[in-house]
């Protein structure tokens, strides 16, 4: 079983990325459960959402305390989560942030990889200047990077849970997400 957790902060859509996300591995033929888990449930405060994948039913029904891929959405929160928390040996953190990797200040036995998924966020008219929406161009970077998620069914995903308004645009940012984003796996 794989088992990955995403960090953000209320509004940012960490939740609707794993739904989304799950979407996108159910369409690929994995077995997928997708779940938040809120705090104080407030715009800014933070979150964190799962995903389990397997080729077989899964009956572990909790959150993930032992991710083996992290991905944060707002690089404030490393000062406030141990966004590595339980984090298994191996796999990635990916963070979005513009700064090399020696000064995101993450330290384990993994990969970290900085992805700057807000200036896509910006170029694409995600959110506001303000308070970019970065889910679903962190989505598309790490699907590149796990290397198991077909691109094609995470934009069909996209497509078919977001408005028709905003879903073409992050549907694009996704894809130029995947297009720059590295493979590690």
């Amino acid at each position: 079983m794989i088992a990955i957790r995403f960090h953000g902060r209320g509004g940012q859509g960490a939740a609707i990325s794993s739904y989304i996300l799950a979407e996108a591995i159910f369409r690929d033929g994995y077995e997928v459960q997708a779940f938040p888990m809120f705090g104080v449930e407030r715009r800014g405060a933070p979150v964190a959402s799962f995903i389990r994948m397997d080729n077989k039913p899964i009956y572990v029904r909790c959150e993930v305390y032992e991710p083996d891929y992290v991905v944060v959405l707002d690089p404030t929160l490393i000062q406030a989560v141990d966004v590595t928390s339980g984090k298994k040996p191996g796999g990635f953190i990916m963070v979005n942030t513009d700064q090399p990797v020696e000064e995101i200040g993450i330290k384990g036995d993994f990969t970290t990889i900085p992805f700057d998924g807000t200036k896509i966020a910006l170029e694409y008219h995600l959110g506001t200047k303000v308070a970019p929406i970065v889910n679903t161009v962190m989505m598309g970077a790490f699907a590149k990077s796990f290397g198991k998620i077909n691109i094609d069914n995470l934009l069909f995903a996209i497509k078919d849970n977001l408005p028709r308004k905003i879903a073409d645009r992050n549907a694009e940012a996704t894809k130029k997400a995947y297009d720059l984003a590295p493979k590690i796996e």
